[in-house]
């Protein structure tokens, strides 16, 4: 049950995060953006992602929102399925599904209410920048990398049972 909880902290923090921002920042547009320097590598910069994972569909014109919508909703009532229906004993794998489902249904909110997904976390080195993100996207990347370390851990048990 636990898991649940997690999967609405993240949605929660993530909500929460993203508006505190863009209460504190104004909206980064065609280039003229103000920033939060936190390390020389490191600001918080506000900007609205009307695509999908690394501005993906960006400029589509509109109707990638609704498409958009309609696979994150999807996946995310499959995540959840997946969550409700494995054992306890799988607890790497519970994890990664909770921080998956959470970060999903996070940026789900932004696109089904907004027509966009809210980031303003940005790294960057001289002038080499990675896509911005927010605490979803961190979230859901953070499962994805346990997921994978599951299916290691999972596999590498299958193979000791089959060598005996």
């Amino acid at each position: 049950m636990h898991y649940w909880i997690v999967s609405a902290l993240v949605v929660i923090l993530d909500q929460w995060s993203k508006h505190f921002m863009t209460g504190l920042l104004p909206l980064c547009v065609r280039g003229r953006c103000e920033s939060i320097e936190i390390l020389p590598v490191f600001k918080l910069t506000l900007l609205h992602n009307e695509g999908a994972a690394f501005s993906f569909l960006d400029d589509a014109g509109g109707w990638q929102r609704w498409f958009l919508v309609a696979v994150s909703a999807g996946v995310s009532v499959f995540i959840a399925g997946w969550l409700w229906r494995i054992f306890r004993e799988q607890k790497l794998l519970s994890w990664a599904l909770c921080l998956i489902l959470g970060g999903a249904i996070g940026n789900l909110i932004d696109r089904a209410t907004q027509g966009y997904v809210v980031d303003f976390l940005v790294f960057y080195y001289d002038v080499y920048y990675f896509p911005a993100f927010n605490v979803a996207d961190t979230a859901i990347s953070t499962g994805a990398g346990l997921l994978i370390l599951d299916m290691i851990v999972q596999y590498r048990k299958e193979r000791l049972l089959a060598n005996g």
